[in-house]
């Protein structure tokens, strides 16, 4: 999931153009879960989608931080021009692997981003674990602000939603989500290019919850594409350095 944009050339797309994100026909999402999600551009090509989890502190994934690359978080003024917030500091977590991820394996695919002010139109979202027992059928929500047609970047940048469903065998390192109506086996619902990075979030007995994020996507049937299983790596190893990383940085997320 990504895409050779600049910076520049990101920043200018948005600005022209009317977009969407999430194949299979999910609706824009402007309030609810949808209101925590960032859209993330790196000086490198880097067009991933992120969620703010306290005023200055955005949760992606560590596929979408490189070294050496500097990256801005697209921020809306009240015409909705486009406005580039700057990230100070960009940290993958130690144990992240890329050719695992880029093999559809588990992995530590999480990452912080600290940025320089706070978002004004977003919100912070909570973070949790994935509710026990995980099992195939458990209900989640996606949610980031990719392409919905796939090699078309003029069709992301707005945050869109889907409801999935857990499938196959769900676990601590890797839970595989598909469309309830197709199953994977015809194109649905799911995460594509600029996806990645996105929020997973679980209704739970407080409200909707961050309990992992968007990692890779396939077509129907394991193909290669968009719409067909959305693979999302779980926080329950991870929540820890997470909050850790964040007193660290002076930027303690709420309740921690």
């Amino acid at each position: 999931m990504k895409s050779i944009l600049s910076i520049a050339a990101v920043a200018a797309l948005l600005a022209a153009a009317p977009a969407s994100a999430i194949v299979g026909g999910a609706p824009p999402s402007t309030d609810g879960v949808g209101r925590s999600v960032v859209t993330i551009i790196g000086s490198r090509g880097t067009f991933c989608s992120g969620a703010l989890i306290a005023p200055r502190l955005v949760l992606t994934a560590g596929h979408c931080v490189q070294a050496g690359t500097d990256y801005r978080i697209v921020e809306y003024d009240s015409a909705h021009k486009p406005q580039l917030k700057v990230v100070l500091r960009a940290v993958a977590h130690p144990a992240f692997n890329m050719q695992a991820i880029l093999a559809h394996r588990a992995s530590a695919d999480v990452a912080l981003l600290e940025l320089d002010a706070p978002i004004r139109n977003a919100v912070s979202a909570a973070l949790g674990v994935p509710q026990l027992p995980l099992a195939p059928g458990n209900a989640f929500t996606i949610a980031g602000i990719g392409v919905t047609i796939r090699g078309d970047g003029k069709s992301g940048g707005v945050v869109r939603t889907a409801s999935l469903v857990a499938t196959g065998k769900p676990g601590t390192l890797q839970i595989r989500l598909v469309d309830p109506a197709t199953q994977g086996t015809k194109e649905g619902l799911g995460a594509c290019t600029g996806d990645s990075g996105g929020p997973l979030f679980e209704q739970q007995p407080a409200g909707a919850v961050i309990v992992g994020v968007i990692s890779w996507s396939t077509g129907a049937n394991g193909s290669a594409g968009c719409g067909g299983m959305t693979g999302t790596t779980p926080l329950t190893l991870y929540r820890d350095w997470i909050v850790q990383t964040a007193r660290q940085w002076g930027l303690p997320l709420g309740g921690n």
